[in-house]
């Protein structure tokens, strides 16, 4: 079943995730802005915001 895109603010992903695009597979796209992917592995911080929506992932240290 698919979510709402953009239903949250914040989500936490793995590095199963990546690459990391925004929005994320189990969300529809029909409702939301078109995928943009995300280099999160390159942020320093493991933190990245979605310039279409402004969502913030932060990359889980598992």
């Amino acid at each position: 079943m698919s979510q709402t895109p953009n239903a949250k603010k914040q989500y936490e992903v793995t590095k199963n995730d990546l690459p990391l695009h925004c929005p994320m597979p189990n969300m529809s796209l029909w409702n939301s802005h078109p995928r943009v992917f995300l280099p999160i592995d390159n942020s320093p911080d493991g933190k990245i915001k979605c310039p279409y929506c402004g969502t913030d992932y932060i990359l889980a240290q598992r």
